[in-house]
């Protein structure tokens, strides 16, 4: 049985580099053992005060974000406290525990490995009106399209952006704009900057269409997944996000749809401004800190106060979760890093967790964070990652 100070003493030895690798096979066991543990620091009455201090020295030392990952439905235990303030020192000091797994020919125990499953990165390709596709992230910077009165262009920060000389367009088009798709795939993102200046973010597996430049009362738009809109303001021209059968109407704001098919609600977070989120007959103004959410099978919209910071994580490099199930979260990891999830057992998916962690880690870090609150276990096979108890 191991007391709080053995292990504590242990994760520092650890985080030093002076662990062998006997001990760094112990520790890992200590984590599965934790909760054996609970007895013998209830008696010993682990000081909170004592830890909180630890992770304080390791935050000013550092400039990561740390991730605390706990369970919302076994708080009881003191040593999931303790394993969650623990796992904040160790991602600070850029920590990973390897998994390992035993060779049954020797007997010795042998280094997974299984590839690893790298983050997204800025990818994407532009369809053009005449069915031609461009490798956006293979693209050199420079112009990479152009037509009466548009060039199309790729900028030195790899953003897509869109000009046009209304003069020789308008009357080379007769004043009707050419349809072009940028389109995301599952471990991409990628910003493009639209004729009118509006910037958008494009989230994995996401696509949007628009015109090489806008013609008439409103500037239109279609998308598919999840974008950050921050549009150019024209009040005699209100720009329109097309997601489904839902609408979202402004002026010039800034603000998230998230519109991905495989979840339940269709979501406007608005950050500044003013938007009209429609569907049908049925319409809502949003003001900023709220979100409106409309059901994919229904018409209704349902305003709260939105959940900003967690909404807009993915555009700042974060995953952050907020009270949040296992399959809420494994879909954001499913598109981020290109995998498949499933899962052994269904009452793993009533799991809730809660936490911070960049977008930029290995997949494993995140998981093997997610496993020291001792309510999930995982497997990699390939690009598959199988959730269990």
């Amino acid at each position: 049985m191991i007391t709080k100070n053995e292990f504590l003493a242990l994760y520092e030895k650890y985080m030093s580099g002076q662990c062998t690798d006997a001990e760094k096979q112990l520790l890992d066991t200590y984590r599965d053992e934790m909760q054996l543990a609970d007895e013998v620091w209830d008696n010993e009455e682990v000081s909170e005060a004592d830890v909180h201090a630890r992770i304080w020295k390791k935050l000013s030392e550092s400039r990561q974000k740390a991730i605390i990952i706990k369970p919302l439905k076994q708080t009881s235990y003191k040593w999931l406290w303790v394993a969650a303030s623990l796992v904040a020192i160790a991602v600070l000091a850029g920590l990973l525990f390897i998994p390992v797994k035993k060779d049954n020919t020797t007997g010795t125990m042998a280094k997974n490995t299984k590839t690893t499953i790298l983050p997204g990165s800025n990818k994407a390709y532009l369809t053009l009106a005449n069915g031609n596709k461009i490798v956006l992230d293979d693209a050199k910077n420079g112009q990479l399209a152009a037509g009466a009165g548009v060039k199309v262009s790729k900028a030195a920060n790899g953003v897509v952006v869109y000009k046009f000389d209304k003069k020789n367009g308008e009357q080379a088009h007769e004043g009707v704009p050419q349809i072009n798709t940028i389109t995301t795939p599952r471990g991409g993102q990628y910003q493009v900057i639209l004729e009118d200046g509006t910037k958008v973010q494009l989230n994995a597996a996401s696509s949007i269409k628009f015109p090489e430049y806008f013609t008439g009362a409103n500037r239109e738009i279609e998308l598919n997944g999840e974008a950050y809109f921050e549009v150019a303001k024209d009040k005699a021209h209100p720009f329109i996000v097309k997601a489904n059968s839902t609408r979202v109407q402004v002026l010039g704001t800034h603000f998230n749809i998230n519109a991905y098919s495989d979840n339940p609600d269709i979501t406007t977070t608005l950050l500044e401004g003013s938007v009209k989120m429609s569907k049908g007959a049925v319409a809502v103004m949003l003001l900023p800190g709220q979100q409106g959410a409309v059901n994919q099978n229904s018409s209704s919209i349902k305003v709260s106060r939105a959940d900003v910071e967690a909404n807009m994580a993915w555009t700042k490099g974060f995953f952050v979760f907020h009270d949040q199930s296992i399959v809420t979260i494994m879909k954001q990891v499913s598109r981020w890093y290109d995998v498949d999830i499933e899962y052994q057992d269904i009452q793993v998916q009533e799991n809730e967790f809660g936490g911070t962690i960049s977008k930029y880690k290995d997949i494993k870090e995140l998981l093997d964070n997610i496993k020291l609150t001792g309510s999930i276990h995982y497997k990699i096979e390939g690009r598959r990652v199988i959730i269990m108890k």
